[in-house]
């Protein structure tokens, strides 16, 4: 199956650049939660572009076809308290395309940088900031090359409930290639509904809390359903 068709993602690494992985466990990183919450951007991806809405209503349009993406750790100087106002540790993912260059961030509340122990590059001050549920499957799908071939249920769910209309439509198609896999190479006369539920599980628990989701997993049943047919006339 293409996904993609055409359109590329180029990865790039930022060389020289400090790591420190997921979770913040060296001197020269600390937790330090905030008592402050800088506004939220809201994402909605598409198979080959990116767009976010920012706190202030203004709408940004980011095509992913032949961009270069890099995935960095850094820090963001916070504007709110005095007492608040130092660097705070973010992870970035940077796309870079002609002459346009978006960055998004983790939320910078959590934990800080300490001073002059660490170099890292610093967020651009129109930095996108969104919740962690959003910017990890996000980073994923875009480090990835922006394929979903090799995505889990699971991980399929999480990027759905962040998808356009139609994305979620193809996510919810490859969900159920990927359940209707798991019934058919399943021993035993047991096959059907409830096994495709059961693989399907993720997506199901998922369409709870966001409508996005929803609509993947009515895709993903109208698809099984479709498929199991075509089966069938073999």
């Amino acid at each position: 199956m293409v996904l993609r068709g055409a359109s590329v993602i180029y990865i790039r690494a930022a060389a020289g650049i400090a790591r420190y992985g997921w979770r913040m466990g060296r001197t020269a990183l600390y937790r330090d939660p905030a008592s402050f919450r800088p506004a939220r951007a809201e994402v909605q991806l598409d198979s080959d572009v990116l767009l976010l809405t920012m706190p202030d209503g203004r709408a940004r349009r980011h095509l992913l076809d032949g961009c270069s993406a890099t995935l960095v750790d850094g820090f963001m100087v916070t504007r709110g308290p005095a007492i608040d106002r130092r660097r705070r540790f973010v992870r970035m993912l940077v796309l870079e395309r002609d002459h346009e260059r978006c960055a998004i961030i983790t939320p910078p509340e959590h934990g800080a940088v300490a001073p002059n122990v660490v170099r890292l590059p610093e967020a651009p001050d129109d930095a996108a900031i969104i919740d962690d549920h959003a910017w990890d499957p996000l980073a994923e799908w875009i480090m990835g090359g922006g394929r979903l071939a090799g995505w889990p249920i699971t991980d399929l769910a999480r990027l759905a409930a962040i998808a356009s209309p139609q994305f979620a439509v193809l996510i919810g198609e490859v969900a159920a290639e990927r359940a209707l896999e798991l019934v058919w190479a399943a021993r035993g006369p047991l096959r059907g509904v409830g096994d495709l539920e059961s693989a399907l599980h993720p997506l199901v628990h998922a369409a709870r809390q966001s409508a996005r989701v929803a609509e993947a997993l009515v895709a993903a049943f109208a698809h099984a359903a479709g498929s199991g047919e075509r089966r069938r006339r073999r």
